[in-house]
């Protein structure tokens, strides 16, 4: 039966805090949905993706209020509405949508995830110690961060009073206020220890977090493990395709070329031209893609250009595109691209990072249900989902975690891991 359900604003989000169960052998499943019919038959912890993230803030209220209502009336216990580590995405609207929803006067709300240095303090949102309107998350071009004040925040598509609050202590007093109470935490300890005294005497019908505060909630719950999850196969190869614009993945890629890794940018026309590989110059670019994947153990596919993407940016408001239409086309063309080349011998294990990419990969190939396994390392996820009735392993992360080495440590591991597989 049904004990807790999330709901994450997009694909990435909704596999990096349903690994946090599912790899301690909690039934888990993860589906993308607007809306959703609770039976029996679902898992202990379901995680639905609504992809609200780039929606209206009134549009994603409305999906996440009508969800929370459902499963409330469904009897699930729990609804911890994920939120964006870097405070992303439709972040008030949701929050109030999910509280209303659920009936109760007050939501917890703890954004958190010091494990991956995004802390709270003084109720400012930090990544590393720098404010993250002053990250690289303030400088992204589609969906930058204005504030670090997480209740300022809140209230630029909330009427709802928040307040922030210093970490509890894990037997002490939550403050009697209604609306979203925002909890600091600088590491770890206090993270679970405000965790502890909110749950100490009752079960919270309504929470929010992200994927760090995620991880407590398996012992918070009392949710017990059914037995460890089996990895999938992997390949020494390794495909990434690349359709975040963060300057960390970038950053990654870079350090992964310089390592040896293939790498080829799309260019605008393949990027933004919705029936590009459809023509005879889209044969010539896909067979190029397939040769060089031949060729290279570790591949990149990458949707940014080699300079500062201003080439694309220009090409697409030539055509009248808007950032949102130019987001889109550039995902589904990844999405194009690996429909073209799944069921290439050299494939290998697949990277996929940014939510939109993940998502329209998916898509394109008829894929409904991707099963996260395990964590490789904090917020980069291992995944397995069917095509075709052929298994494949696919490494899952948002544009902004991991350290800059980490596509070459990666493929080390796939090499380890394949030769220990091979004795």
């Amino acid at each position: 039966m049904l004990r807790l359900l999330i709901l994450a604003d997009d694909f990435t989000g909704a596999l990096d805090t349903g690994v946090r169960f599912a790899a301690r052998g909690i039934p888990t499943q993860v589906l993308t949905a607007k809306a959703h019919h609770f039976t029996e038959e679902d898992a202990e912890v379901l995680v639905i993706d609504t992809e609200t993230r780039h929606l209206s803030p009134k549009e994603a209220g409305k999906i996440v209020r009508a969800l929370t209502e459902s499963a409330i009336h469904a009897g699930v216990s729990c609804v911890y509405k994920k939120t964006d580590s870097a405070l992303r995405g439709n972040v008030g609207a949701e929050l109030e949508a999910a509280l209303s929803g659920s009936g109760e006067s007050v939501l917890p709300f703890l954004p958190a995830f010091p494990e991956l240095g995004r802390t709270t303090v003084g109720g400012r949102q930090y990544i590393n110690g720098i404010p993250v309107n002053e990250s690289p998350f303030g400088k992204d071009p589609f969906e930058p961060v204005r504030t670090a004040e997480v209740a300022t925040l809140l209230g630029l598509q909330s009427s709802l009073p928040a307040e922030s609050f210093p970490p509890l202590e894990a037997n002490g007093t939550v403050p009697s206020r209604r609306g979203i109470l925002i909890f600091d935490a600088g590491s770890e300890e206090e993270l679970f220890a405000s965790g502890r005294a909110l749950f100490r005497d009752t079960v919270p019908r309504v929470l929010a977090g992200c994927a760090g505060f995620a991880a407590y909630l398996p012992e918070l719950l009392g949710l017990g493990a059914r037995g460890d999850s089996n990895l999938p196969e992997l390949s020494p190869r390794l495909l990434v395709l690349c359709g975040s614009v963060n300057p960390i993945t970038r950053r990654q890629l870079s350090v992964a070329a310089d390592e040896g890794f293939g790498h080829v940018h799309l260019t605008p026309q393949e990027k933004v031209l919705p029936d590009f590989f459809a023509t005879a110059a889209g044969d010539v670019a896909l067979q190029a893609l397939r040769e060089q994947l031949r060729e290279h153990p570790h591949f990149i596919i990458d949707s940014n250009d080699a300079g500062d993407n201003t080439e694309t940016k220009n090409y697409a408001e030539n055509l009248g595109l808007s950032l949102d239409e130019l987001r889109f086309r550039i995902a589904n063309a990844l999405g194009t691209v690996l429909a073209e080349l799944i069921e290439e011998p050299a494939l290998g294990t697949l990277l996929l990072t940014g939510g939109d990419t993940l998502l329209q990969c998916m898509n394109a190939l008829g894929v409904r249900k991707v099963e996260p396994v395990g964590e490789l390392e904090s917020g980069i996820v291992l995944c397995r989902f069917s095509y075709r009735g052929k298994e494949h392993a696919v490494i899952t992360k948002s544009g902004g975690f991991g350290e800059e080495d980490l596509l070459p440590r990666l493929a080390r591991f796939l090499e380890k891991k394949t030769e220990g597989e091979k004795r």
